[in-house]
C-alpha cells in the first residue's frame, strides 16, 4: 500500500473512528471513576466498621476488573454489551464500533477510580481539617477542596488512562469495530501488508505523543 493512498482514503476514517471510540469511553469513565474514586477515598478515610469493610470490598471489586486482561474482557462482556446496545439501540449486537465502546469502557472505569483515589490520597489533611472545621459539608470538602488541589495529579492521571485507552482501542478490530486496530487486521495482518501494518502502527505512536503532549499543557496550566 502506497504512503499517498493511505493518507488520503484510510487515515481520515480510522482516526476518526478511534477518536470517537477512545473520547466517548474515556468521557464517560472519567465520569464514572470520580464517582467510584471519590466514594473510595471517603470509605478509606472512614473509622467506622462498616465503612473500613465497605471499602474492602469496594477495593476488591475495582482491582478483580483491572485484573482483567483487555483481550478477555472483551469476549467475557459479550452478554452484557449485547443487552446495553439493545437498550440503546434496539439491537443487540457486540460486534460494531459502538457496541466496542462498552468493554473499553468497563475496562476503564477501576483504571480511573484507582488514579483518582491515589490523587485525592495526595492532598495534605490539614486543608481537610481546615476545610471541616469552617463548617463545610463532605460534598463540597471533596468538590471545592480535594478534587481542586488534587487537580494537577488528576490531569496526569487521566493522561496516562487515555493513552492506555488509545493501546486498547487498537483491539477494536477483532470484534467487527473499525478504527485503527481494524485497519491494522483487515489491510496488514490478513493481506500481508508489512507497510500498511506499519502506517498503523505509526498512526498510534503519533496519536499517543499527541496526547501526552496536551496532557503536559493542560497539567502546566492547571499546576
Amino acid at each position: 500500500m502506497k504512503f499517498s493512498d493511505y493518507l488520503s482514503k484510510y487515515l481520515p476514517n480510522i482516526l476518526a473512528d478511534t477518536l470517537y471510540v477512545v473520547c466517548v469511553s474515556a468521557i464517560l469513565a472519567i465520569i464514572m471513576g470520580v464517582l467510584v474514586g471519590s466514594g473510595l477515598f471517603l470509605l478509606r478515610k472512614g473509622k467506622t466498621k462498616a465503612t473500613k469493610v465497605s471499602y474492602k470490598i469496594l477495593d476488591i471489586i475495582v482491582n478483580i476488573f483491572r485484573s482483567f486482561p483487555f483481550y478477555i474482557l472483551i469476549f467475557w462482556l459479550i452478554p452484557f454489551t449485547r443487552s446495553i446496545m439493545k437498550i440503546l439501540t434496539g439491537v443487540g449486537t457486540s460486534m460494531s464500533t459502538d457496541a466496542f465502546i462498552v468493554p473499553l469502557t468497563v475496562a476503564a472505569i477501576p483504571f480511573f477510580s484507582k488514579l483518582i483515589e491515589n490523587a485525592l490520597i495526595e492532598v495534605n489533611s490539614g486543608i481537610i481539617e481546615a476545610a471541616t472545621s469552617l463548617g463545610l459539608s463532605t460534598f463540597q470538602i471533596i468538590v471545592k477542596v480535594v478534587l481542586r488541589e488534587a487537580l494537577p495529579a488528576i490531569v496526569s492521571g487521566i493522561t496516562l488512562g487515555i493513552v492506555t485507552l488509545i493501546g486498547f482501542s487498537a483491539m477494536s478490530g477483532v470484534v467487527g469495530g473499525s478504527g485503527i486496530g481494524q485497519f491494522a487486521i483487515d489491510y496488514g495482518l490478513t493481506n500481508y501488508d508489512s507497510a500498511a501494518m506499519g502506517y498503523a502502527v505509526i498512526t498510534l505512536i503519533i496519536l499517543v505523543l499527541s496526547v501526552q503532549i496536551l496532557g503536559n499543557l493542560v497539567y502546566k496550566l492547571v499546576k
